[in-house]
């Protein structure tokens, strides 16, 4: 009997973090507060969902990527070929960016003084990721439904003010999953602003200098 009650409960919070994950767009700090909780209990209930907002948010910024938009340059890669890519592409991309930028985000908090684990920081990434999960099903549609297949090759009709405007709003799903970043910080930690943003700002070092490096 305490096992089926068990079981109970565990997929009842299990169902709740399936609300709770996008949830997060619109009352991040209750969200964020949540993962206060690292009870292993906790922990599982919340890690599909926490793992496919990643897993979604990594296929949308593939799509996003200068390798995207060059994809049918190549006569062998078809277009039926697209959704795959994107999908093992995505997903290696969130591994990435989930293990190696949690890693990053637990040292910074550990050097002004977190106490929190890596398994946490890594959630904490994974839910500030949610803006670009919903880019995949908003954006994305239709900007593929307007431009179709010249959005994946180069000298098409995907140029000027209506990809300059898409553009710009895939760079502030990103700029908006960075705020809700910094808002977890100071949610689960307690901290201030001030605190926050400088372990936001040194756990974003890295990445930043890797990408300057690479534009430049």
């Amino acid at each position: 009997m305490a096992a089926t009650v068990d079981t109970a409960r565990g997929s009842a919070l299990e169902r709740s973090w399936w609300l709770r994950a996008p949830a997060v767009l619109v009352a991040p700090r209750a969200v964020f507060v949540s993962l206060r909780d690292e009870s292993e209990e906790a922990v599982e209930a919340r890690q599909e969902p926490l793992l496919a907002v990643a897993g979604l948010a990594g296929i949308a910024a593939v799509l996003g990527s200068p390798v995207a938009r060059q994809l049918l340059n190549d006569a062998s890669f078809s277009v039926s070929l697209i959704p795959v890519w994107a999908f093992l592409g995505g997903m290696v991309y969130a591994v990435a960016v989930y293990w190696l930028g949690g890693g990053l985000l637990y040292g910074a908090a550990r050097r002004f003084g977190g106490l929190g684990s890596y398994r946490r920081a890594r959630s904490m990434l994974a839910l500030s990721a949610a803006p670009l999960a919903l880019a995949l099903f908003t954006l994305w549609p239709v900007r593929i439904a307007i431009y179709s297949e010249d959005l994946f090759r180069t000298g098409g009709n995907d140029w000027g003010t209506g990809d300059r405007t898409f553009g710009g709003l895939f760079y502030f799903a990103f700029a908006w999953s960075g705020i809700l970043l910094l808002i977890g910080i100071r949610a689960v930690h307690g901290w201030s602003w001030g605190r926050s943003l400088a372990t936001f700002a040194l756990a974003a070092a890295l990445p930043t200098l890797i990408v300057l490096a690479t534009v430049t």
